[in-house]
Protein backbone atom coordinates (compact mmCIF):
# COMPACT_ATOMS: atom_id res chain seq x y z
CA UNK A 1 0.00 0.00 0.00
CA UNK A 2 2.84 2.39 0.97
CA UNK A 3 4.47 1.74 -2.43
CA UNK A 4 1.74 3.71 -4.18
CA UNK A 5 2.09 6.76 -1.92
CA UNK A 6 4.51 9.50 -2.86
CA UNK A 7 7.54 10.23 -0.63
CA UNK A 8 6.18 13.45 0.90
CA UNK A 9 2.95 11.75 1.95
CA UNK A 10 4.87 8.81 3.43
CA UNK A 11 7.01 11.18 5.48
CA UNK A 12 3.91 12.92 6.83
CA UNK A 13 2.29 9.59 7.72
CA UNK A 14 5.43 8.40 9.50
CA UNK A 15 5.68 11.72 11.36
CA UNK A 16 2.08 11.49 12.59
CA UNK A 17 2.53 7.80 13.44
CA UNK A 18 5.56 8.57 15.60
CA UNK A 19 3.68 11.44 17.22
CA UNK A 20 1.04 9.08 18.63
CA UNK A 21 3.22 7.27 21.21
CA UNK A 22 4.82 10.59 22.19
CA UNK A 23 1.43 12.14 22.91
CA UNK A 24 0.30 8.94 24.60
CA UNK A 25 3.20 9.00 27.05
CA UNK A 26 2.47 12.64 27.88
CA UNK A 27 -1.19 11.84 28.43
CA UNK A 28 -0.29 9.10 30.92
CA UNK A 29 1.25 11.73 33.22
CA UNK A 30 -1.88 13.88 32.97
CA UNK A 31 -4.15 10.88 33.56
CA UNK A 32 -2.20 9.92 36.69
CA UNK A 33 -2.53 13.43 38.08
CA UNK A 34 -6.25 13.68 37.26
CA UNK A 35 -7.10 10.23 38.65
CA UNK A 36 -5.23 10.92 41.90
CA UNK A 37 -6.98 14.27 42.26
CA UNK A 38 -10.42 12.76 41.69
CA UNK A 39 -9.76 9.99 44.22
CA UNK A 40 -8.49 12.50 46.80
CA UNK A 41 -11.29 15.01 46.20
CA UNK A 42 -13.34 13.71 49.13
CA UNK A 43 -10.76 14.66 51.75
CA UNK A 44 -9.95 17.91 49.96
CA UNK A 45 -13.59 18.91 50.20
CA UNK A 46 -13.63 18.35 53.98
CA UNK A 47 -10.26 19.78 55.01
CA UNK A 48 -8.26 22.78 53.87
CA UNK A 49 -4.80 22.37 52.41
CA UNK A 50 -3.39 24.18 55.44
CA UNK A 51 -4.90 21.54 57.75
CA UNK A 52 -3.68 18.66 55.62
CA UNK A 53 -0.15 19.90 54.90
CA UNK A 54 0.85 21.57 58.16
CA UNK A 55 -0.93 19.60 60.86
CA UNK A 56 1.07 16.95 62.73
CA UNK A 57 -1.96 15.10 64.07
CA UNK A 58 -2.41 11.76 62.34
CA UNK A 59 -5.39 9.92 63.81
CA UNK A 60 -7.45 8.74 60.82
CA UNK A 61 -10.11 6.95 62.85
CA UNK A 62 -10.70 10.22 64.75
CA UNK A 63 -10.86 12.19 61.51
CA UNK A 64 -7.46 13.88 61.88
CA UNK A 65 -5.26 13.75 58.79
CA UNK A 66 -2.08 15.76 59.27
CA UNK A 67 0.50 14.95 56.60
CA UNK A 68 3.31 17.17 57.90
CA UNK A 69 5.24 14.31 59.62
CA UNK A 70 5.13 12.28 56.40
CA UNK A 71 6.23 15.21 54.26
CA UNK A 72 9.14 15.94 56.58
CA UNK A 73 10.04 12.25 56.80
CA UNK A 74 10.18 12.06 53.00
CA UNK A 75 12.31 15.20 52.74
CA UNK A 76 14.70 14.11 55.51
CA UNK A 77 15.34 10.66 54.06
CA UNK A 78 15.58 11.81 50.45
CA UNK A 79 17.84 14.80 51.08
CA UNK A 80 20.14 12.77 53.34
CA UNK A 81 20.43 10.03 50.72
CA UNK A 82 21.25 12.57 48.01
CA UNK A 83 23.84 14.28 50.22
CA UNK A 84 25.55 10.91 50.59
CA UNK A 85 25.08 9.67 47.03
CA UNK A 86 25.83 12.73 44.86
CA UNK A 87 29.49 13.35 45.80
CA UNK A 88 30.38 9.64 45.91
CA UNK A 89 28.64 8.92 42.59
CA UNK A 90 30.12 11.95 40.84
CA UNK A 91 33.66 11.17 42.03
CA UNK A 92 33.23 7.53 40.96
CA UNK A 93 31.99 8.58 37.52
CA UNK A 94 34.93 10.99 37.11
CA UNK A 95 37.39 8.27 38.09
CA UNK A 96 35.87 5.71 35.70
CA UNK A 97 35.70 8.22 32.86
CA UNK A 98 39.00 10.06 33.22
CA UNK A 99 41.45 8.05 35.33
CA UNK A 100 40.58 4.35 35.38
CA UNK A 101 42.45 1.90 33.18
CA UNK A 102 40.09 0.19 30.69
CA UNK A 103 40.58 -3.15 32.48
CA UNK A 104 39.62 -1.63 35.82
CA UNK A 105 36.60 0.05 34.21
CA UNK A 106 35.44 -3.23 32.69
CA UNK A 107 35.83 -4.94 36.06
CA UNK A 108 33.93 -2.33 38.10
CA UNK A 109 31.03 -1.58 35.73
CA UNK A 110 29.38 -5.05 36.00
CA UNK A 111 29.23 -4.62 39.78
CA UNK A 112 27.53 -1.24 39.36
CA UNK A 113 25.02 -2.80 36.94
CA UNK A 114 24.46 -5.67 39.38
CA UNK A 115 23.78 -3.19 42.18
CA UNK A 116 21.05 -1.64 40.00
CA UNK A 117 19.36 -5.02 39.55
CA UNK A 118 19.15 -6.02 43.22
CA UNK A 119 15.50 -5.99 44.44
CA UNK A 120 14.69 -3.27 46.94
CA UNK A 121 13.55 -5.81 49.54
CA UNK A 122 17.07 -7.28 49.54
CA UNK A 123 18.44 -3.81 50.33
CA UNK A 124 15.90 -3.62 53.13
CA UNK A 125 17.01 -6.96 54.59
CA UNK A 126 20.64 -5.82 54.35
CA UNK A 127 19.69 -2.66 56.23
CA UNK A 128 17.92 -4.58 58.99
CA UNK A 129 20.77 -7.09 59.39
CA UNK A 130 23.74 -4.73 59.20
CA UNK A 131 23.01 -0.98 59.03
CA UNK A 132 20.41 -0.82 61.81
CA UNK A 133 22.60 -2.67 64.39
CA UNK A 134 25.66 -0.57 63.46
CA UNK A 135 23.71 2.67 63.96
CA UNK A 136 22.18 1.41 67.22
CA UNK A 137 25.37 0.04 68.76
CA UNK A 138 28.12 2.27 67.36
CA UNK A 139 27.15 5.37 65.37
CA UNK A 140 24.35 6.54 67.68
CA UNK A 141 26.37 6.16 70.93
CA UNK A 142 29.40 7.81 69.28
CA UNK A 143 27.30 10.96 68.72
CA UNK A 144 25.61 10.67 72.13
CA UNK A 145 22.24 9.71 70.64
CA UNK A 146 19.98 6.96 71.93
CA UNK A 147 18.39 5.22 68.97
CA UNK A 148 16.89 1.88 68.05
CA UNK A 149 18.73 2.03 64.70
CA UNK A 150 15.45 2.27 62.81
CA UNK A 151 15.82 5.91 61.88
CA UNK A 152 16.30 8.54 59.19
CA UNK A 153 20.01 7.75 58.93
CA UNK A 154 19.32 4.07 58.18
CA UNK A 155 16.79 5.04 55.52
CA UNK A 156 19.16 7.58 53.99
CA UNK A 157 22.04 5.09 53.83
CA UNK A 158 19.93 2.37 52.23
CA UNK A 159 18.42 4.82 49.78
CA UNK A 160 21.86 6.15 48.79
CA UNK A 161 22.96 2.59 47.99
CA UNK A 162 19.92 2.18 45.76
CA UNK A 163 20.50 5.35 43.75
CA UNK A 164 24.27 4.91 43.34
CA UNK A 165 23.91 2.90 40.09
CA UNK A 166 21.64 5.35 38.28
CA UNK A 167 23.74 8.37 39.28
CA UNK A 168 27.07 6.70 38.43
CA UNK A 169 25.90 5.20 35.13
CA UNK A 170 24.27 8.35 33.75
CA UNK A 171 27.07 10.63 34.98
CA UNK A 172 29.67 8.33 33.40
CA UNK A 173 27.85 8.33 30.05
CA UNK A 174 27.49 12.12 30.15
CA UNK A 175 31.21 12.60 30.87
CA UNK A 176 32.11 10.21 28.06
CA UNK A 177 30.12 12.35 25.60
CA UNK A 178 32.49 15.31 26.04
CA UNK A 179 34.65 15.29 22.87
CA UNK A 180 38.22 14.05 23.33
CA UNK A 181 39.39 16.96 21.16
CA UNK A 182 38.16 19.36 23.84
CA UNK A 183 40.16 17.52 26.47
CA UNK A 184 43.28 17.56 24.31
CA UNK A 185 42.88 21.28 23.59
CA UNK A 186 42.67 22.10 27.32
CA UNK A 187 45.77 20.01 28.05
CA UNK A 188 47.63 21.63 25.15
CA UNK A 189 47.01 25.05 26.72
CA UNK A 190 48.90 23.96 29.83
CA UNK A 191 46.07 22.74 32.07
CA UNK A 192 46.67 19.88 34.43
CA UNK A 193 44.37 16.90 34.09
CA UNK A 194 42.31 17.91 37.11
CA UNK A 195 42.03 21.51 35.84
CA UNK A 196 40.86 20.15 32.50
CA UNK A 197 38.23 18.01 34.21
CA UNK A 198 37.10 20.78 36.55
CA UNK A 199 36.91 23.69 34.10
CA UNK A 200 36.14 21.95 30.80
CA UNK A 201 34.67 18.46 31.16
CA UNK A 202 32.38 19.16 34.14
CA UNK A 203 31.23 22.47 32.68
CA UNK A 204 30.29 20.88 29.35
CA UNK A 205 28.65 17.92 31.10
CA UNK A 206 26.74 20.08 33.62
CA UNK A 207 23.25 19.76 32.04
CA UNK A 208 23.54 15.98 31.85
CA UNK A 209 24.79 15.75 35.42
CA UNK A 210 21.82 17.80 36.62
CA UNK A 211 19.51 15.43 34.73
CA UNK A 212 21.18 12.47 36.45
CA UNK A 213 20.68 14.06 39.87
CA UNK A 214 17.00 14.73 39.10
CA UNK A 215 16.50 11.10 38.12
CA UNK A 216 18.17 10.09 41.35
CA UNK A 217 15.82 12.38 43.29
CA UNK A 218 12.82 10.87 41.54
CA UNK A 219 13.98 7.35 42.39
CA UNK A 220 14.67 8.32 45.98
CA UNK A 221 11.27 9.99 46.49
CA UNK A 222 9.37 7.01 45.17
CA UNK A 223 11.29 4.17 46.79
CA UNK A 224 9.16 2.24 49.25
CA UNK A 225 10.04 -1.23 50.44
CA UNK A 226 13.67 -0.87 51.54
CA UNK A 227 13.06 2.44 53.30
CA UNK A 228 9.89 1.11 54.93
CA UNK A 229 11.88 -1.71 56.53
CA UNK A 230 14.52 0.48 58.24
CA UNK A 231 13.15 3.98 58.80
CA UNK A 232 10.96 3.24 61.83
CA UNK A 233 7.53 4.27 60.47
CA UNK A 234 6.58 6.55 63.35
CA UNK A 235 4.32 9.49 62.34
CA UNK A 236 6.27 12.23 64.11
CA UNK A 237 8.35 15.08 62.72
CA UNK A 238 12.05 14.04 62.88
CA UNK A 239 14.38 16.38 64.73
CA UNK A 240 17.63 14.58 63.91
CA UNK A 241 18.91 11.81 61.66
CA UNK A 242 18.70 9.41 64.61
CA UNK A 243 14.93 9.88 64.99
CA UNK A 244 12.48 7.54 63.26
CA UNK A 245 10.52 8.85 60.31
CA UNK A 246 7.59 7.89 58.13
CA UNK A 247 7.99 8.77 54.42
CA UNK A 248 4.93 9.11 52.22
CA UNK A 249 5.61 5.98 50.10
CA UNK A 250 5.83 3.90 53.28
CA UNK A 251 2.53 5.36 54.50
CA UNK A 252 0.79 4.32 51.28
CA UNK A 253 2.37 0.86 51.18
CA UNK A 254 1.59 0.12 54.84
CA UNK A 255 -2.05 1.16 54.80
CA UNK A 256 -3.58 1.18 51.34
CA UNK A 257 -4.79 -2.40 50.96
CA UNK A 258 -6.53 -2.74 54.32
CA UNK A 259 -7.98 0.78 54.42
CA UNK A 260 -9.82 0.75 51.07
CA UNK A 261 -13.05 -0.05 52.93
CA UNK A 262 -12.89 3.30 54.76
CA UNK A 263 -13.67 5.92 52.08
CA UNK A 264 -12.15 8.92 53.85
CA UNK A 265 -8.98 7.01 54.75
CA UNK A 266 -8.73 5.77 51.18
CA UNK A 267 -9.09 9.34 49.94
CA UNK A 268 -6.38 10.48 52.35
CA UNK A 269 -3.97 7.89 50.97
CA UNK A 270 -4.77 9.00 47.44
CA UNK A 271 -4.01 12.56 48.51
CA UNK A 272 -0.67 11.30 49.84
CA UNK A 273 0.05 9.76 46.43
CA UNK A 274 -0.94 13.03 44.73
CA UNK A 275 1.33 14.92 47.11
CA UNK A 276 4.25 12.64 46.26
CA UNK A 277 3.54 13.09 42.56
CA UNK A 278 3.51 16.89 42.89
CA UNK A 279 6.77 16.91 44.87
CA UNK A 280 8.52 14.98 42.09
CA UNK A 281 7.06 17.32 39.47
CA UNK A 282 8.29 20.30 41.50
CA UNK A 283 11.88 19.03 41.51
CA UNK A 284 11.75 18.24 37.78
CA UNK A 285 10.54 21.77 37.03
CA UNK A 286 13.27 23.26 39.23
CA UNK A 287 15.88 21.21 37.35
CA UNK A 288 14.55 22.45 34.01
CA UNK A 289 14.79 26.06 35.22
CA UNK A 290 18.39 25.48 36.33
CA UNK A 291 19.26 23.99 32.94
CA UNK A 292 17.63 26.86 31.06
CA UNK A 293 19.57 29.44 33.08
CA UNK A 294 22.79 27.52 32.54
CA UNK A 295 22.26 27.43 28.78
CA UNK A 296 21.53 31.15 28.70
CA UNK A 297 24.66 31.93 30.69
CA UNK A 298 26.81 29.93 28.29
CA UNK A 299 25.44 31.48 25.09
Amino acid sequence: MMLFIDRATREKLIKHFLLLPTVGISLVVILIAVSLYLRSNQILSLYSLNQLLFSSNWRPLAGEFGFFPFIMGTIWVTCLSMLIAIPISLLTAIYLSEYAHPKIRKTIQPFIDLLAGIPSVVFGVFGVLLIVPVIRDYIGPFFGASTSGYCILAGGLILSLMIFPILISISFEVLQMVPSETRQAALALGSTKWEMIKHVVLRMAYPGLVAAIVLGFSRAFGETMAVLMVVGNVPVVPESIFDPGYPIPALIANNYGEMMSIPLYDSALMFAALLLFLIVVFFVVISKIVLMRFRRSTI
